[in-house]
């Protein structure tokens, strides 16, 4: 069966709009990456690094989400659930909790998770994660979010004193375009 863009997209909105929510939306890409061949097809191959918007309300936001070879996303928070159909390579998830104000570190790593091509992960509203494609070439992810994921405010974390601070989004566009550097040397 063809991926159809646009019925994904109505079909997420009927999701939540129903009341369907998480639960919805996650049956909704366990069809969709059920044939990752069809998704790239409609979408293309990826060939780079980045964040595709496919759909934005109220409601829900749709990434295309590739990620460079080696390319790691330090702890960040999204502040509303998370849905992530894979399509292509590896996903490798650390999940971080907080820590009291008096503890030697402002979180820590709590438990982890791959994803790979045909699966399909779900995070809570209040998860703390880390990404990391661990391939030598690009993966490639369906994220959908429980609502306005790019308006949202949200948190990120040092990757290196994991002092928690706003997110940035100069440092995430730096980190896919590094990537494609990387990419266009090779």
């Amino acid at each position: 069966m063809a991926f159809d863009r646009d019925r994904f997209i109505a079909d997420c909105e009927a999701a939540v709009s129903s009341g369907g929510g998480q639960r919805a939306i996650r049956a909704l890409l366990e069809e969709a990456v059920g044939d990752p061949a069809a998704i790239v097809g409609a979408l293309g191959e990826p060939k780079r690094a980045g964040i595709g918007i496919l759909h934005r309300s109220r409601n829900v936001t749709i990434l295309n989400l590739v990620w460079g070879p080696h390319m790691t996303a330090m702890p960040h928070n999204h502040h509303m659930w998370a849905t992530i159909g894979m399509y292509g390579g590896r996903e490798d998830n650390i999940f971080w909790r907080e820590l009291p104000p008096d503890a030697k570190w402002p979180i820590e790593a709590a438990g982890a998770s791959s994803y790979m091509q045909g699966d399909v992960g779900t995070l809570g509203p209040n998860i703390i994660h880390s990404v990391t494609n661990p391939l030598g070439k690009l993966t490639a992810a369906l994220h959908v979010y429980g609502g306005d994921f790019l308006k949202q405010a949200r948190e990120q974390w040092d990757e290196e004193t994991l002092v928690r601070r706003p997110f940035d989004t100069d440092i995430a566009r730096r980190a896919f375009e590094d990537s494609n550097r990387d990419l266009d040397r090779a």
